[in-house]
């Protein structure tokens, strides 16, 4: 039976080890924390086509349905709702956008995988937050896990890859 600082050396082993690959929702993370390349998968570029929803195509969005308007709005690591403001082909307004937050590179990253109409089935897409002139940079004073934002309102951009 390995004693407890043999247990400690083991873990700390596994511990360093496991953060050169660290994964969230099978995305590989790069030296910043931000999120690496990832494919789109085969159904929502299926969905997407079916949909004619092409790349570039783009609406206004809510980054955050609990935080519709605020001036500074702050985002955590983790699962994400926005609200469409616009209409994205043919998702019209208020369809919610379902994804992920990574808040620990220099700007904000969000990506979409879910489109949920108001009268509809859920339907896989794949988007992302954009947003010009450095507007999805944290504000320096955003804690380890959070992102503080001046605005609450981005461009969700449809993409065939994550990059």
């Amino acid at each position: 039976m390995p004693t407890s600082r043999a247990r400690r050396r083991l873990f700390t082993i596994l511990l360093a080890t496991s953060s050169a690959c660290t994964t969230t929702g099978g995305v590989s993370l790069r030296s910043d924390g931000s999120p690496g390349p990832q494919e789109c998968p085969e159904k929502a570029l299926e969905a997407m086509r079916y949909l004619k929803l092409h790349v570039g195509d783009a609406a206004l969005v809510e980054l955050d349905a609990n935080q519709i308007r605020s001036r500074r709005i702050t985002l955590y690591d983790g699962p994400v709702e926005s609200v469409l403001l616009r209409d994205l082909g043919p998702f019209e307004v208020p369809t919610r956008l379902y994804g992920q937050v990574w808040t620990s590179g220099p700007q904000v990253v969000i990506r979409w995988y879910e489109a949920h109409p108001p009268d509809g089935d859920k339907v896989p897409i794949c988007a992302v937050a954009r947003l010009s002139e450095d507007q999805m940079r944290k504000r320096p004073e955003s804690k380890p896990g959070t992102a503080i934002l001046d605005g609450s309102v981005a461009s969700a951009v449809v993409v065939n890859a994550f990059r």
